[in-house]
């Protein structure tokens, strides 16, 4: 625990919604959800005017569309939003070398670590001072709270949003928290929320009176004990600038059940390519290859196996991943699949190249034209350009200049012609295979980028 709160946590403000209504001047102050647009599909972000109507993060998106019929869905922008978490990342780096992200919109920062504050005065003028280039740099805004610990700056920037700052003085923890939630805590999700609940304990000075002793019995010695310091306020947790990954993967939820055995294993091959270009963009390569199974009733089954040495070889993340599918069984449906790689290194082993050729030469003939086969099934041309015209997608049109995708349907495509620094824009349709429509990268959100 500090003696000066020279912590800062900084949290953008709905971020990926945020990021799209800058970007779309027609959506700015209008409800907003990103996430899957499937049935099955989940809510990313949404807007705080969408929050309004009880929308939030994780909750099916079906469930979401009932509560605001009226919002704007969108699809994520993925690498829209990195572009813009590396230029704050990078203004958080200016302020000091320890730097700890924790996400694409939400990091810890030592601000004694960079010389820019050993005091109260000194720790909030740097936070506002951040807070006005974020703005300035990326068009968005972000919450901070300054405090002596990782535990309360985090709390101090839940209650700053949106949009402001909030120090906390070291040696007012204790009155701070005695009167919340177990669930403020770290590590307090649902069901030890529930457990303690149980118990009488709802609030942190609940677990305060109780005792260590108690909180033990009830939990276990690691996390009783952790609990008991952290409900006096108590983390001494540094902050650290390199986060190791523990794995990669990746994971697609399907907006029908898949049945034909064929389609899952060419799915399964899918995801593993996509997650070993995900490691390699990492700079890793890992030894466990682990597979996801979520079947039509929702129970999940998870398979992994361990090589020899660590690999980047998508031939042998996809030969793996493929026999670890067969020992799973598939019948009546699967709804989700999932692929990851563990047990990271930075090197790898090159006697698996070697395994992987082996092995892909075992695959039997028949198989291997089953696949290719069902890969090379044609789609027609409406339903191919159609998949491409997601809502909230970037456009440019050779007469109408950039644009995004509001939505398309039975062979047509409706466009908002707009940009970040424009007015709301005009609506056009167009057909799908319009030669003159085409997707573009995103514009930046500071007209000052477009120049540089």
């Amino acid at each position: 625990m500090r003696a000066a709160p020279t912590i800062l946590h900084l949290d953008m403000d709905a971020f990926f919604a945020a990021a799209e209504q800058a970007s779309k001047p027609s959506l700015r102050g209008k409800p907003v959800v990103v996430g899957g647009l499937g049935p099955r599909g989940v809510v990313a972000t949404a807007s705080y005017e969408a929050r309004r109507f009880g929308v939030h993060s994780a909750m099916p998106m079906g469930q979401a569309r009932r509560l605001a019929p009226n919002a704007a869905y969108l699809v994520p922008r993925f690498a829209f939003y990195r572009s813009i978490s590396e230029q704050v990342m990078e203004l958080l780096r200016r302020l000091s070398p320890l730097v700890e992200p924790l996400s694409l919109d939400e990091a810890f920062v030592d601000l004694e670590a960079g010389g820019v504050a050993d005091d109260s005065a000194g720790a909030r003028a740097a936070g506002e001072r951040l807070r006005a280039d974020i703005l300035a740099t990326t068009g968005l805004t972000g919450s901070v709270g300054l405090a002596g610990s990782k535990m309360i700056a985090k709390i101090a920037s839940e209650e700053a949003k949106p949009d402001g700052l909030v120090l906390i003085e070291p040696g007012t923890e204790r009155e701070l928290l005695g009167p919340r939630s177990v669930r403020i805590l770290p590590g307090v999700g649902p069901a030890t929320g529930e457990h303690l609940r149980r118990a009488g304990m709802t609030t942190v000075a609940d677990l305060v009176e109780a005792g260590e002793d108690e909180l033990v019995r009830l939990l276990g010695r690691a996390h009783g004990a952790s609990l008991y310091l952290m409900a006096q306020g108590y983390d001494d947790r540094p902050v650290v600038a390199e986060r190791d990954a523990k794995s990669v993967s990746v994971e697609d939820t399907f907006d029908t059940d898949i049945h034909d055995r064929v389609r899952i294993r060419i799915e399964v091959e899918r995801l593993a390519e996509r997650c070993v270009g995900r490691l390699r963009a990492s700079g890793h390569s890992g030894r466990t290859i682990v597979l996801k199974v979520r079947r039509y009733d929702f129970s999940t089954l998870t398979r992994s196996e361990t090589l020899r040495g660590p690999t980047d070889d998508p031939v042998v993340v996809r030969e793996a991943a493929g026999r670890l599918l067969e020992a799973v069984d598939t019948t009546g449906g699967v709804r989700l699949l999932g692929v990851g790689v563990s047990g990271l290194a930075d090197y790898t082993q090159e006697d698996l190249f070697a395994q992987a050729e082996a092995e892909a030469s075992e695959r039997p003939a028949e198989e291997e034209a089953a696949v290719e086969e069902a890969e090379a099934a044609p789609s027609t041309a409406t339903e191919t350009a159609e998949r491409g015209w997601a809502p909230g997608r970037d456009v440019r049109h050779a007469v109408y200049g950039p644009g995004w995708v509001q939505g398309s349907g039975v062979g047509r495509v409706t466009v908002r012609f707009e940009e970040p620094w424009s007015g709301p824009g005009r609506v056009r349709t167009f057909a799908v295979d319009d030669p003159e429509l085409e997707p573009s990268e995103p514009l930046p959100l500071v007209r000052g980028d477009a120049a540089a």
